[in-house]
């Protein structure tokens, strides 16, 4: 039938979740792909062993491709390679999960029109260097998102071998990019941020694997330096699988311009992972007035896990010295009301201009932050006790492995 067909032009677009997928079906994309001068877009979300047919037969150039989403619907330690010969000169958007890096590939170097490059669960092996990966970004001037994110960590010393057999000398500017997102171990972000410039990045979104330590001095610079990336309003999410920290510009806005998670299980490790990050990004909030602790369950093998550091609660607080009113979750109420008791420090060390404090009605009552409260009256700083229960109307965030926390819509 497509071989008597007018020469329209062809889409391929398969979501096996959505489908059983056939003989017939398989074949028909099979033939389709044939018609390699009148596909405009494909997209496949099926197993692996059908993928692999499938990609094997894309071995050579679609002159007319502009949209491929690859996505195998495996959590298995795989990955896909294109076909070595597979061009697409005027691709836009190119989404590939679960390949072997591309990066270098003839692809990347001749379809420079793309707008969109995500490449998730890139397999640790397969690790691009970092200066090959500048060196393909410096090719793609119309970058409007990019995303790059690694299937698992790698030790910080592969990072420094690289860095030692091939020094970094290339610098990208990408002029339109507006959405950044990266999931990896902090090295490689702090290898690979000093060499870009995206003055018009909007929106930065960092997953990071769990680490003892967080050293991210590139990371506060580069930020720095994006000018819209502005905070007014910060909420932290400490979750079973992972922390989260959402910063929006005001306190009116739903969307999120800066989001960074660290994969973590416990609240003790959770608390010290982001106490160290924010030790350092700290500048960035200077601004803030508006700061909400949230929690939801975590898991509770061992109670010594979930008994939080008063010294890093403190630390943490310590990077927002401009936080007018603080909302604090009943999961955290306990902590938290122990961490803000003096200590043989000044009285208004932490949160020097909390005018608010919201927490879940029966704190009121049970008079968790009595002493915190009658601290500042004597220091003639008094503030407002006002008991209000989760949600605050912010927004909904659910957990997904691929990709961390993400906004799902206002609650």
């Amino acid at each position: 039938m497509l071989a008597h067909s007018p020469l329209f032009p062809l889409i391929i677009d398969y979501d096996y979740q959505n489908h059983d997928l056939t003989v017939g079906d398989e074949d028909g994309i099979m033939l389709a792909l044939q018609h390699r001068d009148r596909l405009r877009s494909i997209c496949l979300s099926m197993p692996i062993s059908s993928l692999q047919k499938l990609i094997a037969a894309m071995g050579d150039e679609f002159p007319m491709l502009q949209y491929l989403r690859i996505e195998p619907l495996t959590r298995r330690n795989t990955q896909l390679i294109l076909p070595t010969t597979f061009e697409a000169p005027h691709l836009r958007h190119l989404i590939l999960n679960h390949f072997a890096s591309p990066i270098g590939s003839i692809l990347l170097t001749t379809a420079v029109g793309l707008v969109t490059l995500t490449l998730w669960w890139i397999h640790p092996s397969t690790y691009p260097p970092i200066n090959h990966l500048l060196q393909t970004l410096s090719l793609l001037h119309r970058l409007e998102t990019l995303e790059i994110g690694f299937r698992s960590p790698i030790s910080m010393r592969v990072i420094q071998r690289q860095l030692l057999h091939m020094p970094i000398v290339t610098h990208v500017t990408l002029p339109d990019l507006h959405w950044f997102a990266f999931r990896g171990i902090s090295a490689y972000l702090e290898a690979l941020l000093p060499q870009m410039i995206t003055p018009v990045l909007k929106t930065l979104n960092v997953y990071f694997f769990n680490q003892l330590r967080f050293s991210v001095p590139c990371f506060l610079q580069f930020m720095m330096t994006t000018e819209n990336l502005t905070f007014n309003s910060v909420r932290f999410l400490f979750h079973r699988e992972a922390v989260a920290v959402f910063a929006y510009p005001s306190l009116e806005d739903r969307l999120v311009n800066f989001n960074v998670e660290v994969a973590c299980q416990h609240l003790d490790w959770q608390l010290s992972s982001v106490s160290q990050l924010f030790n350092t990004l700290s500048p960035l909030f200077s601004a803030v007035v508006d700061l909400t602790l949230d929690y939801r369950e975590h898991t509770l093998s061992s109670e010594w896990h979930n008994q939080a550091d008063r010294t890093q609660w403190r630390e943490l607080l310590g990077s927002f010295r401009n936080v007018k009113t603080l909302r604090v979750h009943r999961g955290l109420v306990e902590d938290l009301s122990h961490s803000l008791r003096l200590d043989g420090e000044p009285p208004l060390e932490v949160l020097p201009k909390l005018q608010e404090l919201v927490c879940p009605p029966e704190c009121i009552y049970d008079q968790s932050f009595n002493p915190f409260i009658l601290e500042r009256e004597i220091a003639g700083r008094p503030l407002y006790l006002i008991g209000k229960d989760f949600p605050t109307g912010r927004g909904t965030y659910t957990f997904h492995s691929a990709i961390g926390l993400s906004y799902i819509g206002p609650d």
